[in-house]
Parts: structure tokens; C-alpha cells; sequence
């Protein structure tokens, strides 16, 4: 009886220790939280201290405290780590607010995080300023991009936000276009991109907005998307017809702001607010290239349009993506102005160090060495960043174009009546006609 009760304890513990390692691989957020949480809380609570005087992430106490230590406390007089305000679990990690003493910056504990992510053994920490003096340090216990799995709850919530792809902080990466209306999206051919592009549709496709595609690679990408899409544009000429319609469009939506003197659509009554629009480019280099010379006019006038629109076009509703594989000044004039008015920018990983710096190099200069270290075999894992420096690696859920095509199926009725478009509207297809059969080699 002895014996089966020790072989039955013994089994317990090959199983349950069989079961953490299968949660470990298959169910990592149930492993965190069994395990990784426990331990990574307990390390951080006793080395605390320790950790933060040799990431020299400490002050020396002013001469009233260390007088009060020395005379009253009795005990010796130690540097000043910033302060514990709060510590809370996540299902992906640890958060832990910290009030920084006089003397720390933000930049000085955002240069030893890789140091604090070796110390207290998690897979990433980023960081956060949440008000001045405060901020929140986001560890990471796993590697949450490695199987992509979005949250359920979304925290900024708003008219136009749209949540794309997963944070390596296990947090939601939204495209806010009310904070940030343009942005740029480059990757070299089996990066993501096309995937970013699809969620970023799929999204946008149950939200009451008119989309505008221009697809100059014979439509290849965008038409399947037809029944949501309010005009698409497959060839450069049809391209720049639409872009003169859509500027056209922007000055009469300019024209009701100053009949009813405000600077902002959105302070519009709802009633008389125009449909926000977002303009979709695919591959923004063909709208750039000309095969000869006489077609640099036609060329220039499209560019120019794409620029009075990233300058003007937020105040009005009208939104630019732009996607590609290049994006720099040897695309042509008005490459680089049409740049500087893309925000947000969001650069997957690519073929040369060049096209990293043209993505992010002048807005978030660190994180370029973060884009070119992107690996070939983990598709959609991008880097993505803004104006304000800040930046973080995203992944993107794996999105087939039949599950977005469904969505906006599903959707189409959000289709804005918009006459001025109906030239330019895309024929929707029931069915893919059948391909033609090939005549017989031999006559029978």
C-alpha cells in the first residue's frame, strides 16, 4: 500500500510538471500566471533595491534625509532608487508605476532596460511616461508576438480607431486617425505588409467611413475588396483623375468649415458633418514612375495633389495610407514633401539599412537598428513608430484576403452615397469566372 501511494505522488508530480511544460509551450498566459508570474514578482520585490544601484538608476538623498538617517534612523545612508508607487499583474506581465526622485530623467531608465530585463529575467521592458516624474514600467514575461493573439478589450476606443496588430508590451496597436491621420507603411515582398494592410481594411470596414483605393498593380489587392470600397483607381491615369476629384472634394468640404466658421470637421453639428474618407495607396512607387519623359507632367501633377492633401486633407476628414517597398527622394520630386506630412510610420522588415532610415530615420532614429535585426521567418513583426520618438515592435494577426473580402461583404451597406465618386465605383463581382480551358494539343 506504501509503495502504490509513493508511485501515485510520484506520477502527481510527472504530470503536473509534464503539464507546466506543455503550458509553457501551447499556454503561455496560463504558464505566466501559474508560474512565471509568482516568481518574476517575488524577484523584483527582493532585488529591487540592488538592481536599480547597479543600473545606476539612483540618486544621492539630500542632506536633510541623510542627516534624519544617519542621526535619527541609525542606519546607513544608501542612494535613492525611484519609488515603488504601484505594482500590478497583467495576463502578459507586470506593471509597476514608479516616481522618479529629482535628478532621474525618463531617458535614463529607458537606456538600462535591457539591463532591467536580464535582472529580472523577462522577455522585454518598455516604458511609458505617464505625467511628469511618473511613469510605468511594462515587463513582459513572455514572447506574446511569437503566436499573435489580440486582446479582447481595446482601451482607446473613439470614432476612428482602429486596433491592427499586437504591442510586444501585450497591449493593442490602434491607428487613432484623429491623433494621427497619415501614415506610411513600408516592407520589402513577404514582409507583412500586405497583411497589415488587409487587418487595417477588415477594421475599417465595419466603421462608417468611405474608402478610396488606389491599386495601380491592375487592382490586384484591393479589388477583391470591392463591395466596401466608395472608388478604386487600378492604373496611374485613373489614379490621378481621382486624386484631382478627391482635392476637389477636400475644397468644397474646406468651403462648409468657413460657412459655418470653425477649423475642424469633427466640431461640425452631425447632421452636417461630411463622411471621413481613407485613401488607401498600394505601392505608392508606380504613382512615381514614368516610362519616358512626356508622362513626368502627368506624373507631377499626381504628386502635387498627394501633397495639398497630406497638408490640408486632416482638418477635413480625409485620411492617407501609403504603402511600399521604397519611399525616399530617388522616387522623384515631391517624394521627401509628401513624406514629412506621413505621421505615423510603420516599417516591416526590409532589404537594405537605407530604407529603414528613409521609414524612421527621421522621426525615431533608435529604432532603426531594431528594423534591420527583423528576422525572415516571422512574417508581419514590424516596428512602428511617430512623431514624439517613440516606438515598439507590433506584430499583426494572420488575416487571409478571403476573411477581409467576407468582412467587407458583410459591410457593405456602410458604403457612403457619395455621387462624386460613382465614377470611379468598382464593379462587384458574385462569382470568379472560371478560367478558360486551353485548346487540345492534337485534332482527335
Amino acid at each position: 500500500m506504501t509503495d502504490l501511494v509513493a508511485l501515485l505522488e510520484a506520477g502527481g508530480v510527472a504530470a503536473g510538471a509534464g503539464g507546466l511544460g506543455y503550458a509553457k509551450v501551447r499556454a503561455p498566459r496560463v504558464y505566466w500566471s501559474l508560474v512565471g508570474l509568482p516568481c518574476t514578482w517575488g524577484r523584483f520585490t527582493w532585488n529591487y533595491r540592488s538592481t536599480m544601484e547597479v543600473c545606476g538608476l539612483t540618486v544621492q538623498p539630500s542632506g536633510f534625509r541623510a542627516f534624519v538617517t544617519r542621526n535619527v534612523a541609525r542606519s546607513e545612508v544608501r542612494p535613492l532608487p525611484p519609488k515603488v508607487r504601484r505594482v500590478r499583474p497583467t495576463s502578459t506581465g507586470l506593471s509597476v508605476s514608479l516616481r522618479l526622485p529629482a535628478g532621474l530623467e525618463p531617458a535614463d531608465v529607458a537606456a538600462a532596460s535591457e539591463r532591467l530585463r536580464h535582472a529580472f529575467g523577462v522577455h522585454s521592458v518598455t516604458l511609458l511616461e505617464t505625467k511628469p516624474g511618473v511613469i510605468e514600467l511594462r515587463m513582459t514575461g513572455y514572447d506574446v508576438l511569437r503566436r499573435v493573439k489580440m486582446p479582447r478589450r481595446v482601451k482607446e476606443s473613439g470614432q476612428m480607431v482602429v486596433p491592427v496588430a499586437l504591442r510586444e508590451d501585450g497591449t493593442a496597436f490602434v491607428r487613432d486617425y484623429r491623433k494621427v491621420p497619415h501614415a506610411l507603411t513600408l516592407g520589402a515582398n513577404q514582409s507583412g505588409k500586405s497583411m497589415y494592410q488587409r487587418n487595417l481594411i477588415k477594421g475599417l470596414a465595419k466603421l462608417p467611413v468611405g474608402l478610396i483605393g488606389i491599386d495601380c498593380k491592375r487592382g490586384v489587392e484591393q479589388s477583391r475588396y470591392a463591395p466596401r470600397l466608395s472608388a478604386l483607381a487600378t492604373t496611374p491615369d485613373a489614379a490621378g483623375r481621382l486624386l484631382d476629384v478627391l482635392v476637389a472634394e477636400m475644397e468644397d468640404r474646406f468651403d462648409l468649415l468657413h460657412a459655418y466658421q470653425v477649423s475642424d470637421m469633427w466640431d461640425l453639428p452631425a447632421e452636417l458633418r461630411p463622411v471621413p474618407l481613407v485613401v488607401l495607396v498600394d505601392e505608392v512607387a508606380e504613382l512615381f514612375l514614368v516610362a519616358s519623359r512626356k508622362d513626368e507632367a502627368a506624373r507631377d501633377q499626381m504628386v502635387m495633389q498627394m501633397v495639398r492633401l497630406g497638408q490640408m486633407a486632416r482638418a477635413v476628414g480625409i485620411y492617407l495610407e501609403i504603402c511600399g517597398q521604397r519611399f525616399g527622394s530617388e522616387l522623384g520630386k515631391g517624394a521627401t514633401m509628401l513624406r514629412a506630412q506621413l505621421t505615423g510610420r510603420v516599417v516591416h522588415r526590409v532589404n537594405d539599412k537605407q530604407t529603414a532610415e528613409m521609414g524612421l530615420g527621421d522621426v525615431a532614429p533608435d529604432a532603426v537598428v531594431a528594423v534591420t535585426s527583423i528576422r525572415a521567418d516571422r512574417p508581419g513583426i514590424a516596428v512602428a513608430g511617430d512623431a514624439s520618438g517613440r516606438w515598439g515592435r507590433i506584430r499583426t494577426p494572420e488575416t487571409t484576403p478571403e476573411e477581409t473580402a467576407a468582412v467587407c461583404r458583410e459591410f457593405a451597406d456602410l458604403v457612403p452615397d457619395l455621387p462624386v465618386f460613382d465614377p470611379f465605383r468598382p464593379a462587384v463581382h458574385a462569382t470568379i469566372p472560371a478560367p478558360l480551358s486551353a485548346p487540345p494539343l492534337a485534332v482527335p
